[in-house]
C-alpha cells in the first residue's frame, strides 16, 4: 500500500488532531476535513481512518482496512527474511575441457541471477601447484566471462591446495 513499515499506527478514535488531510482507499486526496467527519466517511465504507504521516500539517489520513493493512505488511516482512543470500560452490581444475568450463560457466551465470553468491575455486592436486598462474587464468577467465552479472566480491587467493575467489550479483 505504499505506506511505511510502522505496524502501530494511531486508528479512528486514536486520532487525536482536530483536522486530518484525508486520503481515500484507492489513494485518492479528498482533502482537509475535521476528525469526526472523515472518521463517518470511513464508517459508512466499512472502514477504519488510519493516520499514515501524523507528522504533516494538518496530519494525513488513510481510509483502510486496517486489518488487511497489518495482514499484508506482516506476510510482506516474512516473505523478504525467508530469502537469504546463499553461498554457491563451483570447483575446476587446472586440466578442463572447453565444453566442461562453459557448462561450468553457465551454472554460475543462473547462480548469479538467481541472486546467490558464487565461491569459485581452482583445485590443485599433485604438482600442479607449480602452475598457480594457469589457476588465477581460469578464475580471470571467469570473472570475464560473468563480468555482465557479477561483481567481485573477493579476489583470486591462494588458500591450502586451493584458489578461490567470490562472485557477487552485480544487483545485491
Amino acid at each position: 500500500m505504499g505506506i511505511g513499515v510502522n505496524t502501530d499506527l494511531p486508528r479512528n478514535e486514536q486520532i487525536k488532531a482536530p483536522k486530518v488531510r484525508v486520503v481515500d482507499e484507492n489513494g485518492k486526496m479528498i482533502g482537509v476535513m475535521p476528525t469526526r467527519k472523515a472518521l463517518e466517511l470511513a464508517r459508512e465504507k466499512g472502514l477504519d481512518l488510519v493516520l499514515v504521516a501524523p507528522n504533516e500539517n494538518p496530519p494525513v489520513a488513510r481510509i483502510m482496512d486496517y486489518g488487511k493493512y497489518k495482514y499484508q505488511l506482516t506476510k510482506k516482512q516474512k516473505e523478504n527474511k525467508k530469502k537469504p543470500v546463499q553461498m554457491k560452490q563451483m570447483k575446476f581444475r587446472l586440466k578442463i575441457d572447453e565444453h566442461d568450463y562453459q557448462t561450468k560457466v553457465k551454472h554460475i551465470r543462473r547462480f548469479l541471477e538467481d541472486g546467490h553468491k558464487v565461491r569459485v575455486v581452482v583445485m590443485f592436486i599433485g604438482r600442479e601447484m607449480m602452475f598457480a598462474e594457469k589457476g588465477k587464468e581460469i578464475l580471470e577467465r571467469v570473472i570475464k566471462d560473468t563480468e555482465d552479472l557479477a561483481t567481485v566480491e573477493s579476489p583470486p587467493k591462494m588458500e591450502g591446495r586451493d584458489m578461490w575467489m567470490v562472485l557477487k550479483p552485480k544487483n545485491s
